[in-house]
């Protein structure tokens, strides 16, 4: 559990960390059991040495994009053989196809599936269990197995009771951008953007709208309602009823995003 009574409360398992926007070093003092390191480009790579250092006092997940060179089963696999032969055995991957934001033209028309299974399938030793990202390859990953790692949405709770009732008991773990604040403007500032790129959302939203705090009219509510349902939002007490009907639908973890940096999470 996160340190801190405030903390505490949220209920939370795990936090996810982006490289790009975090002093990851900074992550040591949260006392948590999982941390998650996402993804944004080669250049945003953490060291081996950082990530070892995360890993003394919890167990860390590397995001492992498929399609991307260096840890590609099928083709330049050296960041993933690299990962797996110096990091310590507390540091498990998590194999998503990539956002094709990092990656190349060439790396975004690989085939996805065959790259996932191979993946799976060259991991191996004590490492944590994998975590597949769903992330718009959902029935891949599904039957590619491992942790289903699930973005947080308005079917989420639908959809883990669904997959609860046919007999799925595979871990499924959610994230979600976490704002411990019940402030409207906080609020839109940290997640408005986020959730604005939802597709339903952007739909509904009025053409050239502000999305942060500027927000006003039909635009505010859009983006205020889309917060409760792509996000964790509000008072810690909140957050944790939100995490608790996660666990109840079938989430075994729940991952927060600190959209207003590390230190909202102290």
């Amino acid at each position: 559990m996160l340190t801190g009574e405030r903390l505490a409360t949220t209920g939370l398992d795990a936090v996810a960390l982006k490289p790009k926007e975090h002093d990851l070093p900074q992550a040591r003092s949260l006392d948590v059991d999982s941390l998650v390191v996402d993804y944004e480009g080669r250049e945003h790579l953490p060291d081996w040495g950082t990530l070892s250092s995360l890993a003394e006092g919890a167990t860390v997940y590397l995001t492992a994009p498929v399609r991307a060179d260096g840890f590609d089963p099928q083709g330049d696999d050296s960041l993933l053989r690299a990962a797996l032969a110096s990091l310590p055995e507390s540091v498990g991957l998590t194999f998503v196809a990539g956002n094709p934001a990092y990656l190349t033209e060439g790396e975004r028309t690989r085939a996805i599936a065959p790259r996932l299974r191979a993946a799976l399938d060259a991991y191996h030793g004590d490492r944590p269990a994998p975590w597949v990202g769903t992330e718009g390859v959902e029935r891949l990953a599904l039957a590619a197995g491992g942790v289903q790692f699930d973005l947080l949405s308005r079917s989420t709770l639908r959809e883990l009771r669904a997959l609860r009732t046919v007999g799925m008991d595979e871990d499924v773990a959610v994230y979600a951008p976490t704002v411990l604040s019940a402030d409207e403007d906080e609020i839109l500032d940290a997640v408005g953007g986020y959730v604005s790129r939802r597709r339903a959302v952007s739909a509904a939203l009025p053409e050239g709208a502000a999305t942060d705090s500027r927000a006003t009219g039909r635009a505010r509510d859009v983006l205020l309602a889309a917060a409760g349902d792509f996000a964790l939002v509000g008072t810690a007490s909140e957050v944790r009823d939100q995490v608790a009907a996660l666990h109840e639908a079938g989430a075994t973890t729940v991952v927060g995003y600190p959209a207003r940096g590390i230190e909202s999470l102290r």
